[in-house]
């Protein structure tokens, strides 16, 4: 352990030493006293990761630390509930810079103030993983084997599970088991990406599959406080909760809804007659991000999770709310007069969450304690949960039904003809219409779906369509055929060279460019698109998300590593990863210290080279013989880590994605020959469903590529949900309204899934808790300033909806944290027994993070949302060896292998630095201009396609709303 602690040490102190250079912009006192704290800090050594829960992190650092990385302005926040390193120099824009934007750049710059800061972020994050995957790995199938492990070895570094076995009732049981029931996926099942998700993990084929239980980030004894299961739920919440208490409506009428300065003009979001643009919806804009970025996370939600049956509704309907209120702390009904008042509707009604499991949870013995086996209730994730573009490719054997190849060349998806534009990319085509036969001959064969969908374009995940999902089916077809006809360029030129392709049935075999077949070419293509995905993902739509030097390094980090491949310490890294790290038998350092150091050396590709002199390093020797081999299952599987728990999202992710403030209600359409132009107010409300169809067929792919670029979404805050998502039409219910309200139903189905309440949420993910509604208020604002005057508003009616109590201190309501003296926490939170204290406890986890005003510097989520991301956007990629160990040419071909590294057929880069970068032409800027050539003029400048077309970046991660030089007739910047 020493070896481990003092490479450690080693790193840091080339992160961390005492700055060398000069600091600008601060008082040489202040650079003095940072100095002197940094030797301190440096000498106490490294924080010892937790041992219990309630010893976390929590975010917030020594006086010594915080001093050595972020100087004075450190040291004033330390006494917030917030983490410390969002106040560190360098972690914001340019006036968190001492020294100037060099000074971050340059060589030497870990010994320098902004290299102290930002450096010191990411190892503050750091431990917030390390902490997150020790504490928060739930799994409902196998919770009892992650605390008793099975008697050779320990639960947290498990690998295989008896319940992520394939059953004896599955297609491929015999396949993939042996005489002695030993269960190993191989052969065809290794190749690609199965359509429900088996076999990414060989040795746990059923892991991540169609139909597995969501897991849990929380303990489970958290989950459904609202039941009062036990003695912490009720006195933390006392008789306070329920399905519709708080009530819903009444949250999303008061918390939610965006207030408007012109209602005639913008009609509840559906906008004005013939799309005039004189229609006008007011939302709060954020400055650093556009509507491409909304709708792409939708688009990755519909391949993560879901929890619909398909075909099936459930039989009862609930209520919504829109029944009670508080009135000067009094629960009161509310009346007819002033439902319509409020705006809400009594009569809403929707179907019932489906649930897998209910109570009584199963109990197990431990060294004489008493453990849940799961949660209260269960739900199955009804989508893969691997990131394998399933909502393109399908899940199921009845969407499968719904994706369309290519008839003259089944390698390829299907896209036809349509509308009358012009642009270069239009011969590439779009997706077909669902076929309801309705018009068809009588051998028609229609298309499986609800009938809902009719007119809409074909898709797996055809559910909840728009406009957005529309633009990136489209997109992501186009690339899919653009792909194909690469590699057939490929095969044409060179028809006998190796493609890099291996069969594992015959794993010696080569397989030339010319004897793919269409359908491999087709399975490849999907494991390329898919990897271009998972990459846009985490180095593109995150790195704008979190808009900081921190976000940036750490992000992509987790991709490609977080030190230059070239760099000695990076090297040192991936070898303390790989030799010993992943294969101990000791928890801390196989999952811990491995997730640290894997950071370094990156995990896309991490265990995709063998080496005979290293034969447990997973990294990349440039001079040694790789001997990597298809035929060593361990080889194929063995660059994966699970931390002792099987993979799959738990309940609590779906939560931090309800982001429906992200839409505008009306889309701002603009065409690439008047680009600065708004030439029409387009209602999102008529791009649902099949009249998705006919939008995109009037104002074709690359002007709306060019209108979502343009136009910023909404920020993630309180009363800013798009009026038309609380007032929308749903015939299909056959209630007394026919409508919803989808912000009032984020909370009703968090409920219904047992999410603890935000306070509880926030101790349970090592987050401090909160001690009143006034917390949330930004301590960096000037006293008296609007801002500041808004919040205090907008905490006024948190406490009005949600209410007060009298306390009592003799009421211990928590055990996943203690007070910072050691002491429980009780009912008063830190006030005088029989206090009037605010109801935190019961604030909904959806409007905790929306009523978060104090964010590290570009978030465009919360602190509390991120924390979540933290976990499982590694995990994500942890856990898959098609991101990882089975990263290879073997199974993407050398043409997708390197595809996916350089962004395309080949690297290129921009030609001015970002933010002090130099940085490649990113993934999605190149699918764009490989897919819509017409595009390359508005894309010239772009660097991050999420970041607002027309926006000026600035020097460093400025998030100024400043047009470029060709947007300042823009009418967006008026």
């Amino acid at each position: 352990m020493k070896s481990y602690r003092n490479l450690l040490l080693l790193f840091v102190a080339l992160c961390f030493s005492v700055s060398a250079g000069a600091i600008d912009t601060t008082s040489i006192k202040e650079r003095l006293s940072a100095d002197k704290a940094c030797v301190r800090m440096t000498d106490k050594g490294l924080r010892p990761i937790a041992e219990q829960q309630s010893e976390r992190f929590l975010g917030k650092v020594t006086e010594d630390t915080a001093n050595c990385r972020g100087g004075s302005k450190a040291l004033a926040y330390r006494d917030s509930v917030w983490v410390d390193w969002p106040n560190y120099w360098g972690a914001g824009d340019a006036g968190s810079l001492a020294g100037g934007l060099g000074a971050i750049t340059t060589l030497g710059k870990h010994l320098k103030a902004n290299g102290r800061g930002v450096d010191g972020a990411l190892m503050d994050l750091e431990y917030q993983r390390m902490e997150l995957l020790r504490f928060n790995l739930y799994e409902n199938n196998t919770y009892e084997n992650y605390v008793k492990g099975d008697g050779k070895t320990a639960g947290p570094i498990l690998k295989t599970w008896e319940a992520m076995r394939l059953p004896a009732s599955h297609p491929q049981f015999q396949q993939i088991t042996n005489e002695s029931g030993v269960q190993l996926c191989k052969g065809d099942l290794i190749r690609y990406r199965n359509l429900t998700g088996i076999c990414n993990d060989i040795y746990n084929p059923a892991m991540g599959a169609t139909n597995q239980l969501f897991a849990r980030n929380v303990r489970f004894e958290s989950t459904f406080p609202d039941l009062g299961k036990n003695e912490l739920a009720i006195n933390r919440h006392g008789d306070r909760l329920g399905l519709l208490k708080p009530d819903p409506q009444i949250i999303s009428r008061k918390l939610f809804t965006r207030a408007q300065s012109k209602p005639d003009a913008c009609q509840f979001g559906k906008g004005l007659p013939d799309n005039s643009k004189n229609a006008q919806c007011d939302y709060k804009k954020a400055p650093f991000f556009n509507v491409l970025a909304a709708y792409w996370i939708q688009f990755m939600t519909h391949d993560w999770f879901s929890h619909l049956n398909e075909g099936h509704n459930a039989d009862a309907k609930i209520s919504v709310g829109c029944v009670s209120q508080k009135v000067n702390n009094q629960e009161q009904p509310v009346t007819a007069e002033e439902a319509v008042k409020l705006g809400c509707r009594p009569n809403d009604k929707i179907d019932a969450a489906y649930i897998a499991q209910s109570e009584p949870a199963p109990t197990f013995e431990h060294e004489g304690k008493t453990f849940l086996s799961r949660a209260h209730r269960t739900t199955q994730n009804t989508v893969t949960a691997w990131w394998d573009a399933s909502q393109i490719y399908g899940f199921d054997d009845l969407s499968l039904k719904r994706v369309k190849r290519d008839p003259n060349d089944s390698a390829k998806l299907l896209m036809l003809p349509r509308g009358t534009h012009t642009g270069a990319g239009e011969h590439l085509g779009y997706l077909p219409v669902f076929n309801s036969c309705e018009n068809s001959p009588a051998d028609c064969v229609a298309d499986p779906i609800n009938p809902a969908w009719k007119g809409q374009e074909a898709a797996a995940f055809a559910d909840n369509w728009t406009i957005g999902l529309s633009f990136y089916h489209n997109l992501f077809v186009r690339e899919h055929n653009q792909f194909v006809d690469a590699f057939r360029a490929k095969a044409a030129a060179t028809p006998q060279a190796d493609s890099g392709l291996r069969n594992p049935a015959n794993p010696e075999q080569v397989i030339t460019y010319q004897a793919v077949s269409n359908d491999e070419l087709f399975q490849i293509a999907r494991l390329v698109v898919a990897a271009e995905i998972a990459k846009i993902h985490t180095i593109e739509w995150t790195t704008q998300l979190l808009y900081d030097e921190p976000m940036f390094l750490g992000m992509n980090a987790n991709w490609g590593g977080l030190v230059d491949k070239d760099n000695p310490v990076s090297k040192v890294l991936e070898k303390v990863v790989v030799n010993r790290l992943a294969q101990s038998q000791d928890e801390t350092k196989a999952n811990q210290f491995y997730s640290v150091f894997a950071s370094g050396a990156g995990i896309f590709g991490l265990g995709s080279h063998r080496y005979k002199d290293h034969p447990g390093f997973l990294g990349y020797l440039p001079d040694q013989n790789d001997i990597w081999d298809l035929r060593n299952p361990e080889h194929v599987n063995g660059g994966t880590n699970h931390f002792g728990s099987p993979f799959n999202f738990p309940e609590e992710f779906p939560t931090v994605y309800r982001l429906h403030p992200l839409i505008p209600d009306l889309l701002e359409f603009r065409d690439l020959q008047h680009p600065n132009a708004i030439s029409k107010k387009v209602p999102v409300v008529s791009t649902f469903r099949g009249e998705a169809t006919q939008a995109m067929t009037d104002g074709g792919l690359s002007n709306w590529a060019l209108s979502l670029g343009r136009q910023r979404l909404g920020l993630l805050t309180l009363q800013n949900h798009a009026q038309f998502l609380q007032n929308l039409d749903m015939p299909r219910l056959q209630t007394e309204t026919n409508k919803i309200d989808v912000a009032a139903l984020d909370l009703v189905r968090d409920r219904e899934r047992g999410v603890p309440r935000f306070n509880e949420f926030r101790r349970q993910y090592g987050l401090k808790q909160l001690t009143s509604f006034d917390d949330f208020i930004d301590k960096h604002l000037k006293k008296g300033s609007p801002e500041q005057k808004e919040q205090q508003r907008l905490i006024g009616l948190l406490r009005e909806v949600y209410g007060q109590h009298k306390c009592d201190a003799s009421k211990i309501i928590t055990d996943a944290q203690l007070n910072s003296d050691g002491s429980p926490i009780n009912d008063c939170l830190g006030h005088p027994n029989g206090s009037l204290v605010d109801n935190i406890e019961d604030v909904d986890t959806v409007v905790g993070w929306l009523s978060e005003f104090t964010r590290p510097h570009g978030f465009a989520i919360s602190e509390t949302q991120f924390h979540v991301f933290i976990l499982n956007a590694s995990r994500r990629l942890f856990s898959d060896r098609f991101f990882t160990s089975s990263f290879r040419p073997e199974f993407y071909s050398t043409l997708g292998h390197q595809w996916i590294m350089d962004n395309g057929p080949d690297k290129q880069w921009e030609p001015a630095t970002s933010n002090g970068h130099k940085v490649q032409v990113s993934p999605l800027k190149r699918i764009l201009l490989r897919t819509m050539p017409e595009l390359s003029g508005q894309l010239a400048s772009v660097v991050n396609v999420f970041d607002p077309w027309g926006r000026d970046r600035g020097e460093y991660y400025s998030l100024q709303w400043k047009p470029k030089a060709d947007a300042t007739k823009d009418e967006s910047f008026r």
